[in-house]
């Protein structure tokens, strides 16, 4: 209650400031207009006079009415699911320019499913401008962005419309991937971006937060992405990228496990048992692997949006294991959906995404395949540019699961319903 009151007043204030906020440099808008903008643009056109400050957030609150069932040998029940409200959940962002080309960005969650305390995700400087007087700086940052601090990875394009927390409005489905690559972690970002071409080296410490000791032994994670991004003309863009991600030993890597907010679904396949709640299982519906260790994952997605009708798709494929575990085991996710925007300003819009995962997953000490599907249909109405309404089916099975394990022939299915503001 104390979290949720504190994001009231937080509305209130932010929202009576809202049409004093400050231009920021270089930055995606959080309201509807940052829809389908992935790295930041090098064109910007706000002129920098002074350091300045911008305070925004994003709240959502979800209505879920899903039913789960499972052909379980187990001896233990499925949680009693109901139809009703999911926590709201909020962030707090806030943008800085310091300088000419150099911003900062904070971003905390105030709200969330699993954390209940009020933490930061993470915070960054963008440089999109050479600080000292240099041609040859100059030029360079014509098309060279610079990004130091502790933020999200830029692994592949998916992340760059999922739901993070409290800000869902670049995110056309209520839900996120099966297999949820992201996560945040400390380090710096190159990007590089001249008519159309796009390439992005990264090097972190591999891990969600800060470490000094070296038992286990901890290696770096790398990160690059080639891609081509161009509106060709006036209905007409094409984008099409391939990311790779390289962690060749941490002691608790989170690529697949780093989202603190949890999943949409709430306790779907969760079982009925003390101790378990939306906090503690907090990542229903999700397919996590365990790559604690080591990992490396490739993914490849073309993005094509032709007037109002949008397409995007994901193909991954990654290699891991846990620090127990003496051999590598593999995953990979194939995701396509297609978004149709209309009306003159495209504020509705319909959706439809298909996403399947096959997992080497451990049971005990046993390796066995298993194949994971999701169906989501939606529909959104975009109020205002900064306020969303979005409905959901969704219908996921699970597949090849030992007999005895408690998502054995699991599936849920129903409908969710959501609200969105962001700024």
């Amino acid at each position: 209650m104390k979290r949720i009151l504190l994001a009231a007043v937080f509305a209130t204030v932010a929202g009576t400031a809202l049409a004093q906020q400050a231009k920021i440099q270089n930055l995606r808008p959080y309201d509807k207009s940052g829809i389908n903008v992935f790295e930041t643009s090098k064109t910007d056109t706000v002129p920098f006079d002074d350091v300045k400050v911008r305070i925004g957030a994003g709240f959502t609150q979800q209505f879920q009415a899903l039913k789960h069932s499972n052909n379980s040998t187990g001896t233990t029940p499925l949680y009693n699911l109901r139809s009703g409200f999911n926590l709201a959940t909020a962030n707090l962002n806030i943008d800085a320019q310091l300088a000419k080309g150099i911003r900062l960005n904070l971003i905390s969650y105030l709200s969330a499913r699993h954390h209940q305390e009020t933490w930061v995700k993470g915070g960054f400087a963008q440089i999109d401008a050479s600080p000292i007087n240099s041609p040859i700086l100059d030029e360079l940052f014509k098309y060279m962005t610079v990004k130091i601090g502790h933020y999200e990875v830029n692994y592949g394009d998916a992340h760059f419309r999922r739901t993070d927390n409290g800000h869902s409005l670049y995110n056309p489905f209520i839900g996120n991937y099966i297999l949820d690559a992201f996560t945040t972690e400390i380090g710096a970002e190159i990007d590089f971006q001249k008519e159309g071409f796009l390439a992005v080296v990264a090097i972190h410490n591999g891990e969600i937060k800060g470490e000094i000791s070296d038992a286990p032994t901890r290696n770096p994670s790398f990160i690059g992405k080639l891609g081509f991004d161009k509106q060709l003309n006036n209905d007409l863009r094409v984008r099409l990228t391939g990311s790779v991600y390289h962690n060749n030993g941490a002691a608790s890597n989170t690529l697949y496990t780093g989202d603190r907010g949890g999943s949409r679904y709430y306790m779907v396949l969760e079982p009925k048992a003390t101790g378990i709640t939306a906090i503690t299982n907090a990542w229903s519906g999700n397919v996590r692997p365990g790559f604690s260790r080591q990992v490396t994952a490739f993914m490849i997605n073309p993005f094509i949006k032709y007037q109002g009708l949008e397409f995007f798709g994901t193909y991954e494929i990654a290699k891991g294991k846990a620090i127990t575990e003496p051999n590598k085991r593999d995953v990979s996710q194939m995701a396509v959906e297609g978004v149709y925007r209309f009306t003159k300003n495209e504020n509705l819009f319909v959706g439809l995404r298909y996403n399947t995962v096959k997992a080497d997953m451990l049971f005990g000490t046993a390796v066995q395949e298993v194949n994971v599907n999701r169906v989501q249909a939606s529909a959104g109405w975009f109020v205002t540019k900064n306020m969303v309404l979005k409905a959901e089916y969704v219908n996921q099975k699970y597949n090849d699961y030992p007999a005895a394990n408690l998502l054995s022939e699991g599936k849920f299915k129903g409908l969710m319903f959501e609200a969105s503001v962001g700024f």
